[in-house]
């Protein structure tokens, strides 16, 4: 995994990304469908501002982020629209400067904390690296969805190695959610990178393997494109079952994005 300031640089520039996309768009555009259902440009930056707020409560005040996920377990099918929903119903300037005021004080509250400290989350507690990985991971997930929904196309920078990181990590939670036993033995995972580089885990003698390009790895893991659109390959029986459930965000299992044919 990298070092906590680096994840954190990296997750700084994926958000001023994504900040550069949506800034100029008229009020009209923030009302643009996106791939996920029911969520508009709006929706999802919304989101992104909630959950940012959400982590800078379980950075600064555990007692208060318990109550939180209080809030989420009465409310498991509709917590993360209805946080969501309360942005969008925000005039979009007001939006963004509530989406960069809260992504700016947690960077800030990230970078003082001790690389030991654990913090509490929705699944396992997390480090303030792992805090930084998961957010750069829903960042460019969502930043890819309001992308798509303003028909701009975002090269994939080896920013997505903390992605395709998380989505290795993630592979029992992956089987956990989905009430099945993950597999005893680590596989082998080979990724090439945006750059070219080869991204690995796992030992290279591993009879369970998964390669392909990193990005399309990501794309599964966050569920933004279906398998069958992607250019992976499983070998061995485990591979391939992981590769139909993989995910890397908290929460139960998502439903994925349908293949192009059938959502044409």
């Amino acid at each position: 995994m990298s070092d906590q300031t680096s994840v954190i640089d990296d997750l700084r520039e994926e958000s001023e990304e994504l900040d550069r996309l949506v800034a100029g768009l008229p009020p009209r555009r923030w009302s643009l469908a996106t791939p996920a259902p029911g969520w508009t440009v709006a929706h999802q930056i919304a989101h992104l501002a909630w959950t940012d707020r959400s982590a800078l409560l379980a950075v600064t005040d555990a007692d208060g982020f318990h109550a939180l996920v209080e809030k989420a377990l009465a409310a498991p099918g509709s917590f993360v629209d209805e946080g969501a929903e309360e942005g969008v119903a925000l005039p979009p300037a007001e939006l963004l400067a509530r989406w960069r005021d809260g992504r700016a004080a947690l960077e800030t509250e990230l970078r003082a904390s001790p690389p030991k400290a654990r913090f509490p989350w929705y699944g396992p507690p997390m480090s303030a690296a792992s805090m930084a990985t998961a957010r750069l991971m829903e960042t460019w997930a969502h930043g890819r969805d309001v992308a798509d929904a303003l028909g701009v196309v975002r090269p994939p920078t080896d920013r997505l190695r903390h992605v395709a990181w998380l989505g290795v990590r993630t592979r029992d939670f992956a089987y956990g959610v989905h009430g099945l036993t993950p597999p005893a033995g680590p596989f082998r995972v080979e990724l090439r990178a945006p750059s070219g580089d080869l991204w690995t885990y796992g030992p290279e003698d591993a009879p369970q393997r998964v390669t392909g390009p990193a990005l399309d790895f990501c794309l599964l893991v966050t569920q933004r494109a279906h398998r069958t659109d992607l250019a992976l390959r499983a070998d061995g029986p485990d591979a391939d079952r992981w590769l139909d459930i993989a995910q890397a965000f908290a929460g139960p299992p998502g439903s994925g994005r349908p293949p192009k044919e059938a959502g044409a």
